[in-house]
């Protein structure tokens, strides 16, 4: 399959040596940032695939800095949408593929929710217990329609037997928007789900849920809205702008992360500020896996003991990164993430039920 009859080059956009358009290139090279732009909108009610400019997106974020990033970032220009969904979903499952087999980290920009449910089963052909973490005001487990969409995507991932999911956790949900029992199912199989009103002011209690993650999806709808709306499913309450760009960094900073998507983003939107926004978002991104590609292989811990009763307790801090971990694992990597908030708790005599699950 050749990646030139799938996509529309992007428009040349000039600029300064120290912005990001001088580095980024339309070839697909190895250990590289893959950025898809997709125009497939059929997931939503009413949505449609008509080619969408991504140009004015494209103008801000291409002026961004390119500090000292060391990894390749290729645009692989807007991707011609199918003539049905079936032929989007095969087509973007086909162009993950091949970014796996140059090591590269496919970012899909645009489309509408399910296209999660592609990122997912492509991953899943070649990688197990994979974890995924979702920013999403809604959680929707309805299994109806036969088509995928934003509603049943979600169910048809935790409920599927040909799919390997060791951990999904769910951040941004905002109560007034859902349905109790969806929520409280979630919780009943032991899923994260986590407030909005746990996100803001910072990331710290959060972050945790980021750092082994294979595979991270943010619906726009998460994202406050301004002008004519962030997502093509405005919200007047959500992640505002700061808080929005301190996650792609966490997103970009996972140890593990194999591929990410944003989608619902309203690319026609007639205010610049939003093609700002999301253009600052994916540089956060890129940030934040520039950095974790900086950090020493080798990890030292430094360990703390906290007794509770007649229990005692492993939490290790890494000395580099300064970031926390739970358990006695003697293999590092099956040692939990947690946050320093979860040890000062400890320290208190209680300990977060979520680490201590199996």
């Amino acid at each position: 399959m050749n990646l030139e009859d799938l996509f529309l080059p992007p428009h040349k956009i000039t600029a300064e040596p120290w912005q990001l358009a001088s580095m980024i290139t339309n070839d697909l090279k190895e250990n590289s940032i893959a950025l898809i732009f997709c125009s497939d909108y059929r997931g939503i009610n009413e949505g449609e695939a008509e080619m969408v400019d991504f140009r004015n997106l494209r103008k801000e974020l291409y002026k961004l800095s390119k500090l000292d990033f060391e990894m390749p970032v290729c645009d692989l220009g807007d991707l011609v949408s199918g003539k049905n969904q079936e032929d989007t979903h095969y087509v973007l499952d086909e162009i993950l593929t091949m970014c796996r087999k140059k090591n590269a980290i496919p970012v899909v920009i645009g489309g509408s929710n399910e296209l999660a449910y592609v990122l997912f089963s492509s991953l899943n052909a070649t990688h197990q217990n994979i974890t995924y973490t979702q920013i999403s005001n809604l959680v929707t487990l309805t299994n109806e329609g036969e088509n995928l969409n934003e509603s049943n995507f979600l169910s048809k991932i935790l409920s599927s037997k040909n799919f390997s999911l060791k951990n999904y956790h769910h951040l941004g949900y905002q109560k007034h928007l859902n349905a109790n029992d969806s929520v409280k199912l979630m919780r009943e199989v032991d899923f994260d789900v986590i407030r909005l009103a746990e996100m803001m002011g910072s990331t710290d209690s959060t972050e945790p849920f980021f750092r082994q993650a294979d595979l991270v999806t943010v619906n726009c709808d998460a994202v406050e809205s301004i002008g004519d709306g962030f997502s093509v499913n405005p919200q007047v309450n959500g992640l505002n702008r700061r808080e929005i760009c301190a996650y792609m960094k966490e997103i970009g900073l996972s140890q593990n992360l194999k591929s990410a998507g944003i989608f619902n983003a309203n690319i026609k939107s007639r205010n610049q500020l939003n093609h700002q926004l999301l253009a600052q978002m994916i540089w956060h991104l890129i940030e934040g896996i520039n950095i974790q590609r900086s950090h020493p292989a080798e990890r030292a811990f430094e360990t703390f003991w906290v007794m509770i009763g007649e229990e005692k307790f492993a939490f290790h801090r890494e000395t580099f990164s300064d970031l926390w971990y739970f358990g006695t694992e003697e293999n590092n990597e099956k040692l939990k993430p947690c946050s320093p908030n979860d040890y000062d708790a400890a320290k208190k005599g209680f300990i977060n039920p979520r680490l201590l699950k199996f």
